[in-house]
């Protein structure tokens, strides 16, 4: 390999490494929050271990579950329409 060759090559990989840390897939969707659960449900006064944790517990894991569904359906529903509408980049 010649050594001019070199810093291109390194420009390149560390270029390729940048752009892969934005490619997470199955991240929390923002509408839900980053929270912790326990302490979003301890800091509504509930007990831990409580019947009314548990549902807030539960409600929340729904809640997260529907905002991926919907982030799903719409990156679907986007790569459906750019197919069948190929002359609107």
């Amino acid at each position: 390999m010649p050594l001019a060759a070199a810093p291109r090559l390194l420009t390149a990989f560390a270029l390729a490494i940048a752009l892969s840390a934005c490619s997470a897939r199955y991240q929390t969707p923002v509408a839900v929050g980053g929270d912790d659960d326990d302490a979003v449900c301890q800091s509504r006064g509930y007990a831990q271990g409580s019947p009314e944790y548990v549902a807030c517990r539960k409600d929340r894991d729904v809640q997260r579950n529907a905002a991926t569904a919907r982030a799903d359906r719409r990156q679907r529903d986007l790569g459906e329409y750019m197919l069948n509408h190929p002359e609107r980049p």
